[in-house]
Parts: structure tokens; C-alpha cells; sequence
């Protein structure tokens, strides 16, 4: 069998002579950076080991700009944050044994946002591999076991020359929809060796398209344009997959009303006629919902909060648009479609034919209205005061961040994030401590706009090391920290279920103190003067601290 090699890159004899004579005292290290710059990466998140050494030695004879962190699962946030701000892969560079388990809830915060991030992790010496217990410093019998179940998919190094493919795999992997995390693991052994390997070049990892099947867009299409009531849900994926102008393009083809998930903020505009917000966890949204006659979800598999806590109940059809297949049909019996958001829009779009509801707008306009006289009815005014501030003070462009926290909560439902992909928060997997290590990696992706975090107090606790990261890189962020001296959401639930609280009152440091003492600027607001506040610490340059001393209540549950 003969091969037409005519197409093959030429070299210079300057190229071959670099090929044929690499620059000596390289290792298996330096062939690590050298594949990711050849992938097109230009940053890299992490936290130095023994067993990681030969690849942060590798990093100064790199272009690569390193973010160090203090904290490995901080460093695993901070490149879950960068991962969904540009959509490119962020690597981060992880030790063995307690390094690389330190990252696993981060991890599992990128699996559930679908985050593209690539952990590569130092291992035992060769000979350590396999679980034969000969008591390396940081051996666990089978590190690969504790990741497997948490990232997209697990690459193995054995030998220098298969550093360069794992990488490439790994790196395809995290941005084949859906996006997400992926582990890469070399011994210690192979990335201090020096290898006479030719010095990386350009390498090709294209991530293969997840097209809809045309059959399934063409039944999609006929029972959307023959429907009476259709109503769309759009959930992160529309937002992942840059898709909201073709979800806009969509709704008002069909004059469809559109309800964002929690994870989906922005993807479509807030103050549009046919924007239901994010009321999910909101009885009379569920009900409008469930009286659909077509239901089409695109990018959300319809979990926990994006079901009212699994009491909707939908009496139409459902369409459900996927990129993750095991979501397809996991709650609710769907015409379930396989396909990257944008791809699906996209031939929806060509497909569907227009059809007009002028009562669409005005049904949109009564569930709203319903939802404002429920909450009004709480007298909850503080907190729609502070919520309203912080929406006053950030930047319309600003990405925000959100720990697991009452005022986040609030956000999920009734902040408007004005544009796609600048609201995030970790209720993919609700781990605490989220925001402000986030922060510091949407501001090494983009640092000519203010970043926000927002953060209760309980959850600031488990990121006061990063202060001095933000200190370190100039970074242009600031930290709200609502401090009501404890678990606040948690301290809510068990007072509303068992009559009080236990384990939710904290003792904390003075925040602006200890800001303070890190080099950071910091001040201790009020909800009144909060907006004010806080549009100046964003407007500064470098990192900040806002601390509001505040207790907030959440609204009523209607799913119980």
C-alpha cells in the first residue's frame, strides 16, 4: 500500500537541523509544555510537589504564564473559572497523593458545569505503579481510581515519547461536547529524565462537532411549529456553546416563551417580552411549564434545581437537546436529541416554521407578575435591596462568581446577568469556597475587566489563603463577603426542619483586618451604602474586600 506523502509540512534545513539536534537538558517535563503551547495554551493554574517538580522547572524555559495558588482545589476553581470564561482548555499542573485528591471537589465542580480542564498530575516512580505498595512518599495503591469517577476521561504516561499524544488526547477530550475535566498522570521518573526527543511543534487536538441527527431536527421542527402553548427551557449548554443569539432567533420565530436554568443565566435576554427570567424554584412557573402542550429544553438535562426539586411534571411533549447522552431522557421521557446546542439551534432554526402567538408576551407578563406579588408578600426588602446594589455596581461586561450562599441563592432566580457567560456559580456540584478562587482565574483570562465574588462568610473561610494569590498577580477583583456569622443557608434549613440549628454558628477574623493584612484594600459597607461601595473597590485597580455585615432570609420554597 503506497501513501501520498506530497502533502507532508516541509522543513527548512534552519527546522531540520533544530529537529535533528534538540537543545540538550530538556526532560519529560519540558515535553509537557511543549505539548500544551503546540495545543495553543497560554496559562497554567496549579500548586508545586516533589513528584511535579520536572514540570514547574520546565515551566521557566516555557512562554506559558503560570497562576499559582495556595490551595490545590482553589487552583482546581481557578481553572474551572478560566475553562468557562474563554471556553479554551485550562491546564493545571497537580502532585501526587494528597495534591491531586485536594482537587477532586473542584473537579467535580468542572464535571458539573462542563468545564474544560486539564489536570496533570505527577505519580510515583515507575516502578511504584500498579499498586504494589512500596512506600513512595505520596503512593496510593490506585490514584487513577479516585479521579475516574469525577472526570471525562483518564490518560496514563509510561515513557517520554507518550507524553505529547496523551496530552492531545486528554486536551480533544475536554472540549469534545460536552466540555470537562480530564486527568493525565506521568511519574515522577519520567518527567525529570532528559530526553534527545525533537523539541515539540504544532499539534492538532480538534475536538470532533456534535451535529443532530436530521431526522430528530425535522420531527423537533414539525411539533414546535404546530404547536399551541410551546415554551422553551435553556440551560448552560445554550451558554457554552455561544448559542443564544440562535436561542433568541428561535423563540421569536416561534413566539415561544423562554425560562433560563440556573446554570443558563443570560442566555436570554432578561428584559425580553418573552423572557420568564429564572423563576424556577417558583410554583407558578412550574405550573406555566407543565402546561406547555411542547416543552423544548435545550443544554440542560431538567436536575434538581432546574426542576423545582423534581416536582414539575410536564403533560406535553417534551424536546430535549443534549450534548451529555447519559442526560438524554434521565428525568423525563423526551424526543431526545444528541447535539451541541449551537448545531441543534442552528437547524432548528432553518427547519421550523413561523408561527405567532400575540397572547405569548402577555402569558409571560401574568406568571411574572404572580411570581413579584408571592415574594412581595414575604417582606424580604433588604435582600432584594442588596441584590438590586450589587446589580447596580457591577459592570455590564463583569463576569460574577457565587459561593454557595442566601444572596447567591437569590441571584439564581432573580439577578439579572445582562449578558451570556458572566454569571457563574458552583451549583453544578454546591461545594462552598468557589467564588473568590474563581474570581482570581476569570481575572488571569481576562484581567482589563473587574471581576466580582460573592461569598457568605462561612464560605470565605475556605479561601482566605487566595488573598495572597489575588495580592501576588495584581489581580482585578473584589470580594463581597456577606458575613451573618455562620452556615446561613444551612442554619435556615435546619432551623425550618428540626427547630434549630446545630454546627452553623462560626466564630470569624475581622475580614477587613485580615484583608488588610494581605495587602489588599478593604472596607466594611451596609446594605445602604453597598452599590456605592462597591462600584468603587471594582472601579480600583487590583484586588479589594467589601464586607457586608447582613443577615438574609431566603424566600419561601414552593416545591415542599
Amino acid at each position: 500500500m503506497s501513501h501520498d506523502h506530497d502533502d507532508r509540512p516541509q522543513l527548512t534545513a534552519a527546522q531540520a537541523a533544530a529537529v535533528l539536534t534538540p537543545p540538550p537538558g530538556r526532560t519529560g517535563g519540558d515535553l509537557v509544555v511543549e505539548s500544551l503551547q503546540g495545543l495553543g495554551a497560554t496559562t497554567v493554574f496549579g500548586l508545586p510537589g516533589q513528584h511535579a517538580l520536572g514540570m514547574f522547572d520546565a515551566l521557566r524555559r516555557s512562554s506559558l504564564r503560570y497562576v499559582g495558588l495556595r490551595v490545590e482545589n482553589n487552583a482546581g476553581f481557578a481553572a474551572d473559572a478560566y475553562g468557562r470564561i474563554t471556553g479554551e482548555v485550562a491546564p493545571l499542573f497537580l502532585s501526587t497523593g494528597p495534591g491531586a485528591l485536594t482537587s477532586l471537589a473542584a473537579l467535580q465542580e468542572a464535571a458539573a458545569a462542563s468545564a474544560p480542564v486539564l489536570a496533570i498530575a505527577s505519580q510515583v516512580p515507575t516502578a511504584g505503579l500498579g499498586g504494589g505498595r512500596h512506600g513512595y512518599l505520596h503512593e496510593l495503591r490506585d490514584q487513577q481510581a479516585s479521579v475516574r469517577d469525577i472526570v471525562k476521561s483518564v490518560h496514563t504516561v509510561r515513557a517520554a515519547s507518550q507524553i505529547p499524544s496523551a496530552i492531545a488526547a486528554a486536551w480533544e477530550s475536554a472540549l469534545t461536547a460536552p466540555h470537562g475535566p480530564v486527568w493525565v498522570e506521568i511519574p515522577q521518573d519520567v518527567l525529570l529524565a532528559e530526553t534527545t526527543l525533537p523539541v515539540v511543534s504544532a499539534m492538532d487536538a480538534t475536538p470532533r462537532e456534535l451535529y443532530p441527527r436530521p431526522e430528530l431536527t425535522i420531527a423537533a421542527a414539525h411539533l414546535l411549529s404546530n404547536a399551541e402553548r410551546p415554551v422553551i427551557i435553556a440551560g448552560g449548554g445554550v451558554v457554552r456553546s455561544d448559542a443564544s443569539g440562535k436561542l433568541r432567533a428561535l423563540a421569536e420565530r416561534i413566539d415561544a416563551p423562554v425560562v433560563t436554568t440556573f446554570g443558563g443565566k443570560g442566555a436570554f435576554p432578561w428584559e425580553h417580552p418573552l423572557s420568564l427570567r429564572s423563576w424556577l424554584e417558583d410554583r407558578h412557573t412550574t405550573d406555566f411549564l407543565e402546561g406547555a402542550d411542547v416543552l423544548l429544553v435545550v443544554g440542560s438535562g431538567l436536575g434538581e434545581l432546574s426542576s423545582n426539586y423534581h416536582t414539575f411534571r410536564p403533560r406535553g411533549r417534551v424536546i430535549q437537546i443534549e450534548a451529555d447522552a447519559g442526560k438524554l431522557e434521565s428525568n423525563h421521557p423526551a424526543l431526545g436529541i444528541h447535539s451541541d446546542a449551537r448545531e441543534a439551534l442552528s437547524d432548528l432554526l432553518e427547519t421550523v416554521e413561523r408561527r405567532e402567538d400575540p397572547g405569548a408576551a402577555e402569558r409571560v407578563r401574568t406568571v411574572l407578575e404572580k411570581v413579584r406579588v408571592r415574594i412581595d408578600a414575604q417582606e424580604l426588602t433588604l435582600e432584594q435591596q442588596v441584590l438590586a446594589a450589587v446589580r447596580q455596581a457591577l459592570p455590564d461586561g463583569s463576569p460574577s462568581f457565587w459561593d454557595m450562599t442566601i444572596l447567591s441563592y437569590w441571584a439564581w432566580s432573580a439577578f439579572d446577568a445582562r449578558r451570556p457567560n458572566t454569571m457563574h456559580s458552583a451549583q453544578g456540584a454546591g461545594g462552598l469556597g468557589y467564588a473568590f478562587p474563581a474570581a482570581i482565574g476569570a481575572a488571569a483570562a481576562d484581567p482589563t475587566t473587574p471581576v466580582l465574588a460573592v461569598s457568605g462568610d462561612g464560605g470565605a473561610m475556605y479561601s482566605l489563603a487566595e488573598l495572597a494569590t489575588a495580592r501576588q498577580y495584581d489581580a482585578p477583583l473584589t470580594w463581597l463577603i456577606v458575613d451573618d456569622g455562620g452556615y446561613g443557608i444551612l442554619r435556615e434549613y435546619m432551623t425550618d426542619a428540626y427547630g434549630e440549628a446545630t454546627g452553623t454558628e462560626l466564630t470569624r477574623p475581622d475580614f477587613v483586618a485580615l484583608a488588610e493584612s494581605f495587602g489588599v484594600p478593604a472596607v466594611r459597607t451596609t446594605p445602604e451604602s453597598l452599590a456605592t461601595d462597591l462600584t468603587k473597590a471594582l472601579a480600583a485597580p487590583g484586588p479589594s474586600v467589601v464586607v457586608l455585615p447582613a443577615l438574609l432570609r431566603m424566600f419561601e420554597p414552593t416545591h415542599l
